[in-house]
């Protein structure tokens, strides 16, 4: 099943990035990306606080040591999903794979669904949403959408340790609260949303 679960309110919802200190200090210093930040590369952003633990280990990850929490508006990530193409063909979207890859060559957003992640990390039927943002839309993030970003750090390592301990109930009461965002139709159909694979 595809569905975008975050934490989000009326006007913003947060996704979540692993950057290195050198980059994730500046950027809370800041409540916006500065340099070291490359805006000349694509950066991925998810809503899936659980994906992000799996993929970084816990901020465990060499590069992945500091996670941030970066509060957009939802119009910016409207907008970016209604830009986005499917980093794989997907025949609900596309009539044939070269109507695909002429899409995807020329698209400024990448959409990718992954696996949902437990608590301790094992893969789930549901899917994830992660959105890639190319150079070419990157300045619209960090100068358009941006509210604010937070270290989530210190309470990743806190959630991590009460994991370790066996205390899992504990950890999972410290989780941010994601539920399920209200997509307009468009937007459903555009990302081939319907409940199910």
């Amino acid at each position: 099943m595809r569905q975008i679960r975050a934490d989000h309110d009326r006007d913003s919802i947060t996704v979540y990035q692993a950057y290195r200190p050198e980059i994730g200090r500046p950027a809370v210093e800041h409540g916006r990306f500065v340099p070291p930040f490359s805006r000349d590369r694509m950066t991925w952003i998810k809503p899936s606080f659980l994906w992000l633990m799996a993929r970084s280990n816990w901020a465990r990850k060499p590069g992945q040591e500091m996670v941030l929490a970066v509060r957009i508006t939802r119009a910016g990530w409207e907008e970016a999903l209604g830009q986005a193409v499917p980093t794989h063909p997907d025949r609900r979207i596309f009539a044939s794979s070269d109507e695909w890859r002429t899409r995807f060559a020329q698209a400024l957003v990448h959409v990718q669904w992954d696996p949902e992640r437990t608590l301790r990390g094992q893969k789930l039927d549901a899917r994830s949403i992660q959105i890639g943002l190319s150079r070419h839309i990157v300045d619209r993030y960090v100068d358009g959408w941006t509210l604010g970003i937070e270290d989530l750090t210190p309470l990743v390592r806190k959630i991590h340790r009460l994991l370790q301990e066996g205390h899992a109930a504990k950890a999972k009461d410290l989780l941010p609260r994601e539920r399920p965002y209200p997509l307009p139709e468009p937007l459903a159909r555009h990302l081939a949303i319907t409940g199910a694979d």
